[in-house]
């Protein structure tokens, strides 16, 4: 059996494990708390989900005998976890009842100390990608059940290989005039959180890549979300921007 680390902040090379502590198995379901957001990148950066969700309550999962990217033997048992949903796997799994793209998640619990998480939705973890976790642009010391998610938050999900490529995060109004052109800046993050500008940066709209310092100037005539990429990272979040009384659609 390898050795598994869940979210180690020097990442594994195997599909990142979700600890489930015992307790949660006995806890009951709690009133929901207030929204954070939650993104999910898949296979090849493809957004599978951006959107707030509560959280707070337990969430319920039934673990998959197909879940055995961790080798052969590792499949689930199929039995029930009960997961806290104010923690990022809790909340991927909400999500996942309400978005198709995130179905099914796959988790396996072949291990004594926690789950192992497998797939989501068709981007499956294999030998040389896992799930990346971050709170707030960076990677939680603890398991993607145990990490506690306030209001607020951001909570990202990413398949990737290691070493984890950095995440793009986009700085833009909200609201602008038609043909009027607005700077906005793009800024790369590690797993420890640390921050830097990104250079040579896409952004939907803008005219250029962005500068040394991670600004760059869009012109939009209608509404329109936009979004920063470079080769080698992960895309960044989605900014809805509204022009004139025109905002983009949910």
């Amino acid at each position: 059996m390898p050795r598994l680390v869940p979210f180690r902040p020097a990442a594994a090379c195997v599909p990142a494990l979700v600890l489930v502590l015992s307790l949660l198995f006995a806890a009951g379901a709690a009133a929901k708390g207030p929204a954070a957001q939650l993104r999910v990148l898949g296979a090849g950066g493809r957004m599978l989900a951006e959107r707030p969700l509560d959280t707070g309550g337990t969430v319920k999962v039934k673990t998959s005998p197909a879940a055995t990217c961790f080798g052969a033997g590792t499949g689930g048992s199929g039995k029930l976890a009960a997961v806290d949903g104010s923690t990022p796997l809790g909340m991927l799994l909400r999500a996942s009842r309400r978005i198709g793209a995130l179905r099914p998640v796959r988790v396996t619990d072949a291990f004594s100390f926690g789950l192992g998480l497998c797939d989501i939705g068709s981007s499956k973890a294999t030998k040389t990608l896992s799930w990346l976790l971050k709170v707030n642009h960076r990677t939680p010391s603890v398991g993607g059940d145990a990490a506690k998610v306030s209001p607020g938050d951001d909570v990202l999900w990413a398949l990737a290989s290691y070493p984890y490529p950095e995440e793009l995060s986009l700085v833009s109004r909200r609201h602008a005039k038609p043909g009027t052109p607005f700077a906005v800046r793009v800024f790369a993050y590690d797993e420890k959180g640390h921050r830097k500008p990104a250079a040579g940066v896409t952004v939907s709209g803008a005219s250029a890549p962005t500068g040394a310092d991670g600004r760059t100037t869009v012109t939009l005539r209608a509404a329109r979300r936009l979004s920063a990429r470079a080769a080698g990272d992960l895309p960044s979040n989605r900014v809805p921007v509204c022009v004139g009384r025109k905002c983009p659609r949910s």
